[in-house]
């Protein structure tokens, strides 16, 4: 790690990183080389290994910081409310969802790359911000829904997470899908992040 302080390392990290996402929004995950990426930095490219050993720790990065943004949407939830009821819970909750698009992407598409070609420091620290947002879930179910108990709140858990790795491709296709689509005669229904969230939701919540 370069001399400087902590705020100066923190930003370059964070510069890196928004290089990543602004790249990522039109190009694909293993298009994108740390080449490009040092490009779109202030500094020189051969800098960003002071930083990031791979190209795949500085999207877990990204996702690391995605999913923390999520759980403050979450946590915002917990805080600004008293009660909720289930149709208000799952359109709040579907609303913190259509927001990380880019999170659901990286999931779906590019976890066991990112997770395989991070050194395990970086890979602890994504697990510490996935962790956090299970248990602001967990939380929001709870305190909205007591008469869930803790059997409750785990089922939702184990069914609501591993459900979200399967969100984007239900919610974003491309021409060349859409043309295949229409080559095999299969209909294409379009659905939102926020209306599959919000219908799952509702589903796994008690009745009011």
């Amino acid at each position: 790690m370069p001399a400087g302080s902590e705020a100066l390392t923190q930003a370059r990290k964070e510069e890196i990183v928004n290089a990543c996402a602004a790249l990522y929004e039109t190009m694909g995950f293993r298009e994108i080389t740390l080449n490009d990426i040092g490009k779109r930095t202030s500094f020189t490219r051969t800098s960003i290994y002071n930083y990031f050993h791979t190209k795949e720790e500085i999207f877990l990065a990204l996702l690391q910081r995605e999913h923390e943004a999520w759980a403050e949407d979450l946590e915002a939830i917990l805080r600004g409310h008293e009660t909720l009821c289930a149709a208000a819970f799952a359109d709040a909750f579907a609303r913190t969802l259509e927001k990380r698009e880019r999170m659901l992407k990286l999931m779906c598409m590019n976890l066991y790359d990112m997770e395989g070609n991070s050194r395990l420091e970086n890979l602890a620290a994504f697990k510490v911000a996935y962790a956090r947002t299970k248990d602001a879930v967990a939380a929001c179910l709870r305190k909205f829904f007591p008469q869930m108990g803790e059997a409750g709140v785990e089922t939702f858990v184990y069914i609501l997470f591993p459900f979200l790795f399967g969100i984007y491709p239900y919610t974003t296709t491309t021409e060349k899908q859409k043309a295949a689509m229409e080559m095999a005669r299969v209909s294409v229904v379009p659905h939102t992040i926020y209306e599959i969230a919000r219908s799952l939701v509702g589903k796994l919540l008690p009745a009011d």
